[in-house]
């Protein structure tokens, strides 16, 4: 019932220049296959995107709702992983890239000259940075990403 009446007013009304209206009357219960789909934000889930799914547009909504939110949200100092789950399962996820700083350019110069080894030890520390970040870290979303999302 709600995936029919999703938007649909909205454009029953933007069509007839708000003219229009629907009557209709309940005829029966009919089971269907739906569970809860939910969205997670570096394996955590954020249940204000969860909603309940049919089972045959599942995947659907996932890849829409991942791909819309790597849009919405803003990059992050470190990687970002969106994934939608499914009954149990991953069914669909998107990553959003973090932000990269050269780390070998100190003062507009090359640090290390032709010294791999330096450089290497760099950029692991750098890499390690960024994996403790990731832990402390907590994504940001931004309000009006709520709004948008659930737009179409």
């Amino acid at each position: 019932m709600s995936e029919l009446i999703s938007d649909f007013f909205d454009n029953l009304k933007s069509v007839s220049s708000g003219y229009a209206s629907l009557d209709w009357e309940f005829l029966r219960y009919q089971q269907v296959k739906a569970d809860k789909l939910e969205l997670l934000l570096n394996l955590e889930p954020i249940d204000e995107f969860s909603e309940v799914v049919v089972e045959e547009r599942a995947y659907e909504k996932a890849s829409f709702l991942t791909s819309r939110l790597k849009d919405l949200i803003p990059r992050q100092q470190y990687e970002v992983k969106i994934q939608a789950k499914y009954k149990g399962k991953i069914i669909a996820s998107s990553r959003l890239a973090p932000f990269r700083k050269d780390v070998l350019i100190k003062s507009g110069k090359l640090v290390g000259g032709g010294d791999f080894g330096r450089k290497r030890k760099l950029l692991d520390k750098q890499k390690e940075g960024k994996k403790k970040m990731k832990m402390i870290g907590k994504v940001e979303i931004p309000k009006e990403a709520f709004m948008k999302l659930f737009k179409r």
